[in-house]
């Protein structure tokens, strides 16, 4: 049987920095009604340079490097993103092609804010299925050239950024699944980016509403399909939206606060690379330990969302890893 393993991980957060006291004074607010709305002290913005896919080919870079691989040795990259280079081409293809991959298959993946969370549960199938080996996932959003700096409610959310991921084929089960996607696309001008402007617009208080339920009965799916139980959950990381989202989704699944990852505050809402931000950083912080459960969870436009598990490391059953825990072997 093969299932797949995370082996890599890495992030690229634009130099550029939008902190509070620049915004606040540009729409009218006080940086503090920034913070107690959304937990929110700064983001980054990309330079005029930067893109999508040339963020998302450094955190792909990174990612490699982690796990030890070359960039020849992937076989297929899949870049949630819903703000591309072009319409045409994908921005995945770029990235393989940047990176030294070329000949992969490439190809992007609009889920919104969901979107690293269904490339992830993609990529674990093409494995599964036998198609792919090793597959880079990377998640990259540039929100700054869609969003109105002088709409209040939903400037003060969003940053820019890029992470990635290695997943690839090991022995035994998969270290990924079960997941649990959904979608509900019946009122998408509840968040959306208007065709006539350009620029996102949402209905903040229906979206925390729907954002909070969702991500709440997906992991509750989640567990119960998995046979876990909320006590087994080592930490959560769920799509970085909004800081007082990620506390409800904690408090009502009855998740300590110590295990609910929060990086939102120093990088804002980065869309669709939010989860592999949060996911990085506690993995090079040690928050995160070989044989760990880790619950995903994600909410974006569409709508769309879901939930899944990802259990750290490599399976025990590889030889590698029980030499690296000091294993003695007779």
């Amino acid at each position: 049987m093969m299932g797949s393993r995370i082996s890599g991980w890495g992030t690229c957060l634009p130099e550029g920095v939008l902190d509070n006291e620049t915004l606040a004074a540009q729409v009218g607010v006080t940086p503090e009604w920034i913070v107690e709305r959304t937990g929110i002290s700064e983001r980054r913005i990309a330079s005029d340079e930067e893109t999508v896919s040339s963020l998302a080919a450094k955190a792909s870079v990174e990612a490699l490097q982690v796990a030890g691989l070359e960039p020849t040795d992937v076989d297929t990259v899949i870049l949630a993103t819903f703000t591309a280079d072009y319409a045409i081409p994908a921005a995945a293809p770029l990235v393989a092609s940047s990176i030294g991959a070329r000949g992969a298959a490439a190809y992007d993946l609009n889920a919104g804010c969901a979107g690293f969370l269904y490339a992830l549960a993609q990529a674990d199938a093409l494995v599964a299925a036998g198609t792919a080996r090793r597959v880079l996932v990377a998640g990259s959003d540039v929100m700054s050239r869609c969003v109105d700096y002088t709409d209040a409610r939903t400037c003060i959310l969003f940053g820019d950024g890029a992470g990635a991921v290695v997943l690839e084929a090991c022995e035994g089960p998969s270290r990924l699944g079960p997941f649990r996607l959904g979608s509900d696309g019946s009122d998408p001008e509840l968040l959306w980016v208007r065709p006539d402007t350009g620029m996102i617009a949402m209905q903040g208080r229906e979206v925390y509403r729907r954002a909070v339920e969702a991500m709440t009965t997906s992991v509750r799916e989640v567990l119960a399909g998995s046979g876990l139980t909320v006590d087994d959950i080592d930490l959560l990381v769920a799509h970085q939206a909004n800081a007082r989202i990620l506390t409800a989704v904690g408090t009502r699944l009855g998740i300590d606060n110590d295990k609910v990852v929060t990086n939102i505050a120093r990088v804002g809402n980065t869309s669709a690379a939010s989860i592999p931000l949060a996911l990085a950083e506690a993995a090079s912080d040690g928050r995160i330990a070989d044989g760990d459960v880790v619950m995903l969870a994600a909410f974006g436009a569409g709508f769309t969302w879901g939930a899944g598990v990802l259990r750290w490391g490599a399976p025990v059953t590889d030889p590698t890893v029980e030499e690296k825990r000091g294993a003695v072997h007779a």
